[in-house]
Protein backbone atom coordinates (compact mmCIF):
# COMPACT_ATOMS: atom_id res chain seq x y z
CA UNK A 1 0.00 0.00 0.00
CA UNK A 2 1.26 3.49 -0.87
CA UNK A 3 1.31 5.96 2.00
CA UNK A 4 2.57 9.42 2.83
CA UNK A 5 3.84 10.72 6.15
CA UNK A 6 4.78 14.06 7.64
CA UNK A 7 6.24 15.21 10.94
CA UNK A 8 6.60 18.56 12.66
CA UNK A 9 8.08 20.04 15.82
CA UNK A 10 7.63 23.43 17.45
CA UNK A 11 9.35 24.80 20.52
CA UNK A 12 7.42 28.06 20.53
CA UNK A 13 6.26 28.85 24.09
CA UNK A 14 2.82 29.97 22.89
CA UNK A 15 0.65 26.94 22.11
CA UNK A 16 -1.36 28.83 19.50
CA UNK A 17 1.81 29.62 17.59
CA UNK A 18 3.19 26.10 18.05
CA UNK A 19 0.07 24.39 16.70
CA UNK A 20 0.08 26.75 13.73
CA UNK A 21 3.67 25.83 12.90
CA UNK A 22 3.05 22.09 13.19
CA UNK A 23 -0.27 22.01 11.33
CA UNK A 24 1.18 24.18 8.58
CA UNK A 25 4.01 21.73 7.98
CA UNK A 26 1.64 18.77 7.90
CA UNK A 27 -0.67 20.57 5.47
CA UNK A 28 2.26 21.33 3.17
CA UNK A 29 3.36 17.68 3.21
CA UNK A 30 -0.03 16.00 3.11
CA UNK A 31 -1.59 17.91 0.27
CA UNK A 32 -5.29 17.55 -0.43
CA UNK A 33 -7.60 15.29 1.54
CA UNK A 34 -7.94 14.54 5.25
CA UNK A 35 -5.19 12.72 7.11
CA UNK A 36 -6.00 9.14 8.04
CA UNK A 37 -4.08 9.52 11.29
CA UNK A 38 -2.55 12.40 13.23
CA UNK A 39 -0.52 11.72 16.39
CA UNK A 40 0.08 14.64 18.77
CA UNK A 41 2.71 14.77 21.51
CA UNK A 42 2.79 17.65 24.01
CA UNK A 43 4.98 18.50 26.98
CA UNK A 44 3.65 19.69 30.33
CA UNK A 45 3.78 23.47 29.62
CA UNK A 46 1.46 22.95 26.62
CA UNK A 47 -1.18 20.90 28.44
CA UNK A 48 -3.24 23.90 29.56
CA UNK A 49 -3.95 24.66 25.90
CA UNK A 50 -4.19 21.05 24.70
CA UNK A 51 -7.95 21.25 24.16
CA UNK A 52 -7.43 24.20 21.81
CA UNK A 53 -4.59 22.34 20.10
CA UNK A 54 -6.75 19.28 19.38
CA UNK A 55 -9.62 21.47 18.16
CA UNK A 56 -7.30 23.23 15.69
CA UNK A 57 -5.87 19.91 14.45
CA UNK A 58 -9.35 18.51 13.86
CA UNK A 59 -10.55 21.63 12.08
CA UNK A 60 -7.51 22.10 9.83
CA UNK A 61 -6.37 18.52 9.10
CA UNK A 62 -9.70 16.68 9.49
CA UNK A 63 -7.98 13.46 10.61
CA UNK A 64 -10.02 10.28 10.56
CA UNK A 65 -8.28 9.43 13.84
CA UNK A 66 -6.50 11.85 16.19
CA UNK A 67 -4.54 10.30 19.04
CA UNK A 68 -1.94 11.70 21.38
CA UNK A 69 -0.30 11.86 24.79
CA UNK A 70 1.60 14.15 27.13
CA UNK A 71 5.30 13.54 27.66
CA UNK A 72 8.22 14.97 29.58
CA UNK A 73 10.23 15.30 26.34
CA UNK A 74 9.58 15.00 22.60
CA UNK A 75 11.41 14.33 19.37
CA UNK A 76 10.89 14.95 15.67
CA UNK A 77 13.30 14.67 12.78
CA UNK A 78 16.82 14.80 14.18
CA UNK A 79 15.82 16.89 17.23
CA UNK A 80 15.01 15.90 20.78
CA UNK A 81 13.47 18.54 23.04
CA UNK A 82 14.00 17.60 26.67
CA UNK A 83 11.95 18.95 29.55
CA UNK A 84 10.65 22.23 28.16
CA UNK A 85 7.73 23.48 26.09
CA UNK A 86 7.29 21.62 22.82
CA UNK A 87 4.66 20.22 20.50
CA UNK A 88 5.25 17.45 17.93
CA UNK A 89 2.95 15.89 15.34
CA UNK A 90 3.02 12.95 12.96
CA UNK A 91 0.62 12.61 10.04
CA UNK A 92 -0.24 9.55 7.96
CA UNK A 93 -2.14 9.51 4.66
CA UNK A 94 -3.16 6.16 3.19
CA UNK A 95 -3.98 5.45 -0.45
CA UNK A 96 -6.76 2.89 -0.47
CA UNK A 97 -9.62 1.69 1.65
CA UNK A 98 -7.84 0.74 4.87
CA UNK A 99 -9.36 2.88 7.60
CA UNK A 100 -7.58 3.47 10.88
CA UNK A 101 -9.81 2.82 13.90
CA UNK A 102 -9.75 4.68 17.23
CA UNK A 103 -9.38 2.51 20.34
CA UNK A 104 -10.39 3.92 23.73
CA UNK A 105 -9.71 1.90 26.88
CA UNK A 106 -11.22 3.05 30.16
CA UNK A 107 -11.23 1.49 33.60
CA UNK A 108 -14.32 0.58 35.59
CA UNK A 109 -14.17 -0.47 39.21
CA UNK A 110 -15.95 -3.78 38.71
CA UNK A 111 -15.29 -6.54 41.24
CA UNK A 112 -12.21 -8.35 39.91
CA UNK A 113 -9.43 -9.88 41.99
CA UNK A 114 -6.75 -8.37 39.75
CA UNK A 115 -8.12 -4.82 39.63
CA UNK A 116 -10.48 -2.68 37.55
CA UNK A 117 -12.12 -3.90 34.38
CA UNK A 118 -10.44 -2.76 31.16
CA UNK A 119 -13.43 -1.62 29.13
CA UNK A 120 -12.82 -1.42 25.40
CA UNK A 121 -10.51 -4.38 24.81
CA UNK A 122 -13.38 -6.62 23.71
CA UNK A 123 -13.65 -4.55 20.53
CA UNK A 124 -10.19 -5.85 19.57
CA UNK A 125 -11.15 -9.53 19.67
CA UNK A 126 -9.48 -11.36 16.74
CA UNK A 127 -7.96 -8.06 15.57
CA UNK A 128 -4.84 -8.20 13.42
CA UNK A 129 -2.47 -5.55 12.18
CA UNK A 130 -0.84 -2.98 14.48
CA UNK A 131 -2.18 -1.23 17.57
CA UNK A 132 -0.41 2.04 18.41
CA UNK A 133 -1.15 2.32 22.13
CA UNK A 134 -0.63 5.24 24.55
CA UNK A 135 -1.49 4.31 28.17
CA UNK A 136 -1.37 6.34 31.37
CA UNK A 137 1.11 4.59 33.72
CA UNK A 138 -0.73 5.52 36.91
CA UNK A 139 -4.16 4.18 36.05
CA UNK A 140 -3.69 1.54 33.34
CA UNK A 141 -2.39 -1.98 34.24
CA UNK A 142 -0.41 -2.33 31.02
CA UNK A 143 1.02 -5.80 31.68
CA UNK A 144 -2.48 -7.15 32.28
CA UNK A 145 -3.76 -5.33 29.21
CA UNK A 146 -1.12 -6.96 27.02
CA UNK A 147 -1.90 -10.35 28.57
CA UNK A 148 -5.61 -9.97 27.82
CA UNK A 149 -4.84 -8.81 24.28
CA UNK A 150 -2.63 -11.85 23.75
CA UNK A 151 -5.60 -14.06 24.64
CA UNK A 152 -8.18 -12.39 22.40
CA UNK A 153 -5.97 -11.07 19.56
CA UNK A 154 -2.78 -13.17 19.43
CA UNK A 155 -1.76 -11.89 15.99
CA UNK A 156 -1.99 -8.20 16.93
CA UNK A 157 1.29 -6.25 17.21
CA UNK A 158 1.33 -3.52 19.87
CA UNK A 159 3.74 -0.60 19.78
CA UNK A 160 3.72 2.65 21.73
CA UNK A 161 4.62 4.17 25.05
CA UNK A 162 3.27 5.41 28.36
CA UNK A 163 2.55 9.08 28.95
CA UNK A 164 5.31 10.68 31.01
CA UNK A 165 4.54 14.35 31.64
CA UNK A 166 3.24 13.83 35.19
CA UNK A 167 4.51 12.36 38.45
CA UNK A 168 1.08 11.66 39.95
CA UNK A 169 -2.30 10.24 38.88
CA UNK A 170 -4.44 12.66 36.92
CA UNK A 171 -1.53 14.74 35.68
CA UNK A 172 -1.15 13.20 32.23
CA UNK A 173 -3.38 13.88 29.25
CA UNK A 174 -4.40 11.42 26.54
CA UNK A 175 -6.04 12.54 23.30
CA UNK A 176 -8.55 10.57 21.25
CA UNK A 177 -10.34 12.49 18.53
CA UNK A 178 -12.08 15.40 20.27
CA UNK A 179 -11.77 14.07 23.83
CA UNK A 180 -9.08 14.52 26.49
CA UNK A 181 -8.60 11.81 29.12
CA UNK A 182 -6.60 11.69 32.36
CA UNK A 183 -6.45 7.89 32.66
CA UNK A 184 -6.83 4.58 30.90
CA UNK A 185 -5.33 4.29 27.43
CA UNK A 186 -5.93 5.50 23.91
CA UNK A 187 -4.81 3.99 20.66
CA UNK A 188 -5.34 3.50 16.97
CA UNK A 189 -5.74 0.18 15.19
CA UNK A 190 -4.10 -0.02 11.78
CA UNK A 191 -5.25 -2.95 9.62
CA UNK A 192 -2.78 -5.51 8.20
CA UNK A 193 -2.90 -3.81 4.79
CA UNK A 194 -0.99 -0.87 6.31
CA UNK A 195 2.68 -1.91 6.32
CA UNK A 196 4.11 -1.38 9.80
CA UNK A 197 7.22 -3.02 11.25
CA UNK A 198 8.61 -2.58 14.75
CA UNK A 199 12.20 -2.36 15.97
CA UNK A 200 12.68 -2.72 19.73
CA UNK A 201 16.12 -1.75 21.00
CA UNK A 202 16.53 -2.74 24.64
CA UNK A 203 19.92 -1.09 24.88
CA UNK A 204 21.85 -4.03 26.29
CA UNK A 205 24.57 -6.41 25.18
CA UNK A 206 25.03 -9.96 26.40
CA UNK A 207 27.90 -11.19 28.55
CA UNK A 208 28.90 -14.78 29.14
CA UNK A 209 26.99 -17.45 27.24
CA UNK A 210 23.37 -18.65 27.07
CA UNK A 211 22.30 -20.78 30.05
CA UNK A 212 19.37 -23.10 30.72
CA UNK A 213 17.26 -22.48 33.82
CA UNK A 214 17.28 -25.78 35.70
CA UNK A 215 15.48 -24.67 38.89
CA UNK A 216 13.36 -21.60 39.58
CA UNK A 217 10.49 -20.35 41.75
CA UNK A 218 8.51 -17.42 40.39
CA UNK A 219 11.08 -14.63 39.89
CA UNK A 220 13.88 -16.42 41.77
CA UNK A 221 16.48 -18.25 39.71
CA UNK A 222 17.83 -21.07 41.86
CA UNK A 223 19.92 -23.05 39.40
CA UNK A 224 21.41 -22.26 36.01
CA UNK A 225 22.92 -25.11 33.98
CA UNK A 226 22.75 -27.27 37.10
CA UNK A 227 24.72 -24.84 39.29
CA UNK A 228 23.48 -22.50 42.01
CA UNK A 229 22.52 -19.34 40.17
CA UNK A 230 24.26 -16.95 42.58
CA UNK A 231 27.51 -18.93 42.48
CA UNK A 232 27.49 -19.06 38.69
CA UNK A 233 26.83 -15.32 38.44
CA UNK A 234 29.70 -14.46 40.81
CA UNK A 235 32.11 -16.58 38.75
CA UNK A 236 30.86 -14.98 35.53
CA UNK A 237 31.43 -11.44 36.82
CA UNK A 238 34.92 -12.33 38.13
CA UNK A 239 35.94 -13.49 34.65
CA UNK A 240 34.83 -10.27 32.94
CA UNK A 241 37.29 -7.54 31.90
CA UNK A 242 37.52 -4.73 34.49
CA UNK A 243 35.33 -2.30 32.50
CA UNK A 244 32.55 -4.89 32.14
CA UNK A 245 32.82 -5.74 35.84
CA UNK A 246 32.06 -2.09 36.59
CA UNK A 247 29.02 -2.18 34.30
CA UNK A 248 27.76 -5.34 35.98
CA UNK A 249 28.21 -3.78 39.40
CA UNK A 250 26.25 -0.64 38.40
CA UNK A 251 23.34 -2.52 36.84
CA UNK A 252 23.06 -6.12 35.70
CA UNK A 253 20.26 -7.46 33.52
CA UNK A 254 19.12 -10.81 32.27
CA UNK A 255 17.66 -11.68 28.88
CA UNK A 256 15.13 -14.48 28.40
CA UNK A 257 14.94 -16.02 24.96
CA UNK A 258 11.44 -15.56 23.56
CA UNK A 259 11.66 -18.03 20.66
CA UNK A 260 13.40 -21.19 21.85
CA UNK A 261 13.19 -22.76 18.38
CA UNK A 262 15.90 -20.54 16.92
CA UNK A 263 19.23 -22.25 16.25
CA UNK A 264 21.22 -19.38 17.77
CA UNK A 265 20.38 -16.20 19.65
CA UNK A 266 21.34 -12.65 18.72
CA UNK A 267 20.18 -9.09 19.46
CA UNK A 268 16.42 -8.87 19.45
CA UNK A 269 15.90 -12.48 20.56
CA UNK A 270 15.97 -11.67 24.28
CA UNK A 271 13.38 -10.05 26.53
CA UNK A 272 15.59 -8.06 28.92
CA UNK A 273 14.69 -7.59 32.57
CA UNK A 274 16.65 -6.23 35.57
CA UNK A 275 18.56 -8.39 38.03
CA UNK A 276 17.13 -7.28 41.38
CA UNK A 277 19.61 -8.92 43.75
CA UNK A 278 21.12 -12.14 44.99
CA UNK A 279 20.98 -14.40 48.05
CA UNK A 280 24.34 -16.07 48.69
CA UNK A 281 23.01 -18.50 51.30
CA UNK A 282 20.12 -19.68 49.12
CA UNK A 283 22.26 -19.52 45.98
CA UNK A 284 19.45 -17.57 44.28
CA UNK A 285 19.25 -14.57 41.95
CA UNK A 286 16.10 -12.41 41.90
CA UNK A 287 15.05 -10.97 38.54
CA UNK A 288 12.27 -8.68 37.37
CA UNK A 289 10.19 -11.39 35.73
CA UNK A 290 8.97 -14.92 36.23
CA UNK A 291 11.14 -17.33 34.26
CA UNK A 292 10.18 -20.96 33.76
CA UNK A 293 12.42 -23.98 34.16
CA UNK A 294 13.85 -24.92 30.77
CA UNK A 295 14.05 -21.33 29.52
CA UNK A 296 17.27 -20.05 27.97
CA UNK A 297 18.72 -16.93 29.57
CA UNK A 298 21.83 -14.81 29.26
CA UNK A 299 23.11 -12.02 31.47
CA UNK A 300 23.38 -8.53 29.94
CA UNK A 301 24.93 -5.16 30.76
CA UNK A 302 23.78 -1.71 29.70
CA UNK A 303 25.63 1.56 29.19
CA UNK A 304 25.54 4.41 26.69
CA UNK A 305 27.83 2.60 24.26
CA UNK A 306 25.79 -0.61 24.44
CA UNK A 307 22.56 1.31 23.93
CA UNK A 308 24.04 3.16 20.96
CA UNK A 309 25.37 0.00 19.32
CA UNK A 310 22.12 -1.88 19.88
CA UNK A 311 19.91 0.77 18.27
CA UNK A 312 22.37 1.38 15.44
CA UNK A 313 22.68 -2.33 14.61
CA UNK A 314 18.93 -2.97 14.75
CA UNK A 315 18.22 0.03 12.51
CA UNK A 316 20.92 -0.88 9.98
CA UNK A 317 19.37 -1.76 6.64
CA UNK A 318 15.87 -0.63 7.62
CA UNK A 319 13.80 1.32 5.12
CA UNK A 320 10.59 3.25 5.77
CA UNK A 321 8.47 6.16 4.61
CA UNK A 322 8.02 7.45 8.17
CA UNK A 323 8.44 6.44 11.80
CA UNK A 324 7.05 6.87 15.29
CA UNK A 325 9.73 6.66 17.99
CA UNK A 326 8.97 5.81 21.62
CA UNK A 327 12.09 6.15 23.73
CA UNK A 328 12.59 5.88 27.48
CA UNK A 329 12.71 9.03 29.60
CA UNK A 330 15.90 7.57 31.11
CA UNK A 331 17.67 7.82 27.75
CA UNK A 332 18.34 11.12 25.97
CA UNK A 333 21.15 13.31 27.31
CA UNK A 334 20.73 11.66 30.72
CA UNK A 335 22.14 8.40 29.33
CA UNK A 336 24.18 9.47 26.32
CA UNK A 337 25.60 12.74 27.63
CA UNK A 338 24.59 14.55 24.42
CA UNK A 339 21.18 15.61 23.05
CA UNK A 340 19.34 14.14 20.04
CA UNK A 341 20.89 10.67 20.18
CA UNK A 342 17.99 8.37 19.31
CA UNK A 343 16.49 10.82 16.82
CA UNK A 344 19.87 11.10 15.08
CA UNK A 345 20.43 7.33 14.89
CA UNK A 346 16.97 6.60 13.50
CA UNK A 347 17.12 9.52 11.06
CA UNK A 348 20.56 8.51 9.85
CA UNK A 349 19.44 4.93 9.21
CA UNK A 350 16.23 5.90 7.42
CA UNK A 351 17.55 8.84 5.45
CA UNK A 352 15.72 11.69 7.16
CA UNK A 353 12.17 10.47 6.53
CA UNK A 354 9.44 12.09 8.67
CA UNK A 355 9.55 10.87 12.25
CA UNK A 356 8.18 12.02 15.58
CA UNK A 357 7.72 10.58 19.03
CA UNK A 358 8.01 10.99 22.75
CA UNK A 359 10.03 10.04 25.82
CA UNK A 360 8.00 7.47 27.74
CA UNK A 361 7.49 6.09 31.24
CA UNK A 362 7.65 2.61 29.69
CA UNK A 363 7.80 1.51 26.07
CA UNK A 364 5.65 -1.09 24.29
CA UNK A 365 6.78 -3.35 21.50
CA UNK A 366 6.95 -6.96 20.36
CA UNK A 367 9.84 -9.33 20.94
CA UNK A 368 9.34 -12.40 18.81
CA UNK A 369 5.60 -12.77 18.39
CA UNK A 370 4.63 -11.42 21.83
CA UNK A 371 4.08 -7.86 23.05
CA UNK A 372 5.84 -6.57 26.16
CA UNK A 373 6.47 -3.51 28.32
CA UNK A 374 10.11 -2.42 28.25
CA UNK A 375 12.32 0.00 30.14
CA UNK A 376 15.33 2.03 28.95
CA UNK A 377 14.41 0.95 25.42
CA UNK A 378 13.58 2.58 22.09
CA UNK A 379 10.57 1.13 20.30
CA UNK A 380 10.27 2.30 16.69
CA UNK A 381 7.24 1.82 14.42
CA UNK A 382 8.33 1.91 10.77
CA UNK A 383 5.66 2.78 8.18
CA UNK A 384 5.97 1.58 4.59
CA UNK A 385 7.45 -1.36 2.75
CA UNK A 386 10.96 -2.55 3.61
Amino acid sequence: MALRTAAALSEHPLATHAVGECVGRLLDAGGEGPADLVVVFATEPVLGALEDVTRAVRELLSPRVLVGASAVSLLAGRREVEEHAALAMFGLWLDGDAPARPVPVRLEALPRPDGPELVGLAALERATGTLVLLPDPFTCPVDRMLSELAAIAPDLAVVGGMASAARHPGGNRLVLDGQLHTGGAVGVLLPPSVPVRTVVSQGCRPIGSPLTVTRAERNMLLELAGRPAFELLVDLVRELPPEEQQLATRGLHIGRVVDEYRAEFTRGDFLVRAVLGGDKEAGAVAVGDEIDVGATVQFHVRDAQSAHEDLEQLMAGQRADGALVFTCNGRGSRLFGVPDHDAEVVSEALGDVPLAGMFCAGELGPVGRSNFVHGFSASVALFGEQ
